[in-house]
């Protein structure tokens, strides 16, 4: 099977859509079937194209088997609502514009967020005539609206228009979570029409038994020499991921304020995002020298991230909204059997709570934050125990590999689906006329 594949985002980019769709598009191609993904260049999340790549109009490259297409786009920081948009439709536009570049291929899907991705899934498979499978990873304008970055009514009304549009045209959807699958059917979807794919984790990558052994760094970890000097016989509590409007980080900075008297404990925050320089801005003010603000590390050295931490912090500001994701990093650190202090709350916690694997708190309140590190700081056993159940009950659940094969198995079948409804209709058109004399 020919697959074609619009993602906004994808490797060397390090953020959890382009992992996931990297992960499944590899397993894809070793179970022999032709991949295109089509993107554009490497930016996110600070608007600057990585070295090694050009904002060039059109250009092909391989990896690990899979074609990947990269266009222009209208690249700027992730932050900012109106460059942020320009962005993305001028993916679209490409993405559309150069559809006739991209070969012949039997399925198409496409991603959403970001949301106009998603809706270019549409217009290219008209074009191309092949069915279009709609994967969506967050719900757009849903999660746009709860972090406060867009609210005019009209805006909201035609956005909404847009996603409802995209929902009925899709032959298929692939969601992530089952709150997502319940927030689409509650738009008046057909069950049949809707499948999840959770998240997962690639076990032979995220491997504790390469990593949690070593004994400090190597020069092969790509991480600073600094940053295992400054952490060393330290219990280190990780934030890992997007510092972004979402995600309410100040929260961490005032636990890290409320445990400056705990010498051994240290926080690590490792990423970027819109809302990165104001938490460096706002940790130097503080004057707190148990947190670090790591930056952006290639995704190759996040094992030897995870093997540098104890425990690992997943955070999102209370909202309604947060209840339904899932983020994606709770099954990396189960994977490096590393427990986790959630302050998300609806299906993750569910998770997190029938696996045994970590502390659930109050959202954006440090003070749990502090409490939950404490408390596995100075329960070493219990911290590792918490740890081995996540571990195992990540590779039983969401083992990347068979996820990735359920995805490829809906592919087939919305394929056949199209070619047995395309026979059809010309069976139909074929009939000769009823004699009604």
């Amino acid at each position: 099977m020919r697959i074609l594949f619009l993602s906004h985002y994808f490797p060397p980019e390090v953020n959890a859509p382009a992992s996931r769709t990297y992960e499944h598009c590899r397993h894809w191609v070793a179970e022999g079937h032709k991949v295109t993904v089509v993107t554009c260049q490497p930016n996110h999340p600070r608007g600057e194209v990585y070295a090694g790549y050009r904002n060039k109009l059109f250009q092909r490259e391989t990896v690990d088997g899979i074609e990947v297409i990269r266009l222009w786009t209208w690249i700027s920081a992730n932050e900012g609502f109106i460059k942020r948009t320009l962005g993305y439709i001028s993916y679209m536009l490409m993405s559309i514009f150069c559809c006739f570049n991209y070969g012949r291929h039997d399925v198409l899907i496409s991603t959403s967020p970001q949301f106009f991705n998603g809706w270019a899934g549409y217009f290219v498979s008209r074009i191309k005539g092949i069915p279009w499978v709609l994967e969506i990873r967050d719900l757009w304008p849903e999660s746009i609206i709860a972090v406060g970055a867009i609210k005019n009514k009209k805006i909201i009304a035609i956005l909404e228009r847009i996603e409802n549009f995209c929902y009925r045209k899709a032959e298929h959807i692939v969601v992530v979570t089952q709150a997502f699958k319940a927030h689409i059917l509650a738009r008046g979807i057909d069950s049949h029409k809707i499948d999840v794919v959770y998240n997962g984790v690639d076990p032979s990558f995220f491997d504790p038994e390469k990593h949690n052994a070593k004994e400090g760094m190597s020069p092969d970890d790509g991480l600073p020499a600094a940053l295992g000097e400054q952490l060393q016989g330290k219990f280190v509590a990780a934030y890992i991921g997007t510092h972004g409007m979402a995600h309410g980080l100040n929260a961490l900075l005032d636990a890290a304020l409320l445990l400056k008297h705990e010498e051994n404990i240290h926080i690590l925050m490792v990423g970027d995002g819109a809302e990165r320089s104001k938490l460096m801005t706002r940790c130097e003010m503080l004057g707190l020298t148990n947190l670090t603000l790591c930056g952006q590390v290639p995704r190759a050295s996040m094992p030897a991230i995870w093997a540098l931490s104890h425990v690992s912090l997943v955070l999102l500001k209370k909202s309604d909204l947060f209840k339904t994701v899932i983020p994606s990093k709770i099954f990396e650190a189960m994977a490096m059997r590393k427990p986790i202090i959630l302050g998300v709350e609806g299906e993750v916690k569910t998770i997190v709570e029938k696996s045994g694997s970590g502390i659930c708190i109050e959202p954006e309140s440090a003070e749990q934050i502090a409490a939950a590190i404490t408390a596995l700081y100075r329960s070493k056993d219990n911290c590792a125990a918490m740890g081995e159940r996540g571990g195992d009950y990540v590779l039983k659940n969401f083992d990347r590999n068979v996820l990735a094969q359920s995805f490829l198995n809906i592919l087939l079948a919305t394929k056949d689906k199209s070619l047995r409804d395309k026979s059809a209709a010309n069976a139909k058109l074929k009939m000769p006329p009823r004699d009604v004399s």
